[in-house]
């Protein structure tokens, strides 16, 4: 199957992400993030026409574009799994999860279930290790996993079944999430929370000990809220 071609409307959206910039190239990890959404994947196509309205040299394009995991040379599913086997999340039963779902989906580290709806990844540290054993879909949290919730989450995924993340918004799909981190909201930021129990522990202590952070010499003291004018 072909790559999608680059649509105006697309490119018009590029030019819109480099007007943001004071510095047009500072757009471009965004603008790469936006072709993923158009195209599944970052094509040659799309690296010259970001080479082209950049004025940079395809090069400079492809070296962002292969050094930076995020961005994806071949097509991808409709969903992302990205399971986390680093150091804690692996102690904790990531690399069993791993090895649960690719048995379960048939695929290895960065390959495509046949029916092509997800793309499953062993992924570095998703910087959430106190929910420990980490997965996300398509850049949202599950947290506190195990082989079985791993599992049910893929299982619901490919028969195309409502999915809510641990932190976060319902899941849409790879390509959506795609385009909210090139630069164009999805209206769904405020869904879910955006921390757990975990997260707020060290909060929740230093209230209960009345402990606050050392006051900085020449900081302004935060304004106060009232309920006058």
């Amino acid at each position: 199957m072909s790559d999608e071609l680059l649509t105006d409307k697309t490119v018009e959206e590029l030019r819109e992400l480099m007007a943001r910039y004071p510095e047009p190239r500072s757009a471009l990890l965004p603008m790469l993030h936006l072709v993923q959404s158009a195209q599944g994947r970052v094509t040659t196509e799309a690296i010259n026409k970001c080479a082209e309205l950049l004025e940079i040299t395809p090069a400079e394009v492809s070296g962002v574009a292969t050094f930076y995991t995020m961005y994806k040379r071949n097509p991808m599913g409709k969903h992302h799994v990205g399971v986390c086997t680093n150091t804690l999340c692996a102690v904790m039963g990531g690399d069993e999860i791993y090895e649960t779902l690719c048995d379960r989906l048939g695929v290895g580290n960065d390959e495509t279930t046949e029916d092509g709806m997800i793309t499953l990844e062993r992924v570095e540290c998703n910087a959430a290790c106190d929910f420990a054993p980490v997965m996300m879909v398509n850049w949202e949290f599950f947290d506190n996993q195990t082989p079985e919730s791993a599992a049910e989450v893929t299982d619901k995924l490919r028969a195309g079944d409502k999915v809510v993340s641990t932190r976060g918004a319902e899941i849409t799909s790879w390509r959506e999430a795609e385009r909210v981190i090139g630069g164009f909201e999805d209206g769904l930021a405020d869904q879910g929370p955006s921390a757990g129990p975990a997260s707020l522990v060290g909060l929740e202590i230093a209230e209960e000990q009345g402990w606050k952070a050392p006051a900085v010499p020449g900081a302004k003291a935060p304004v106060k809220e009232t309920d006058g004018d």
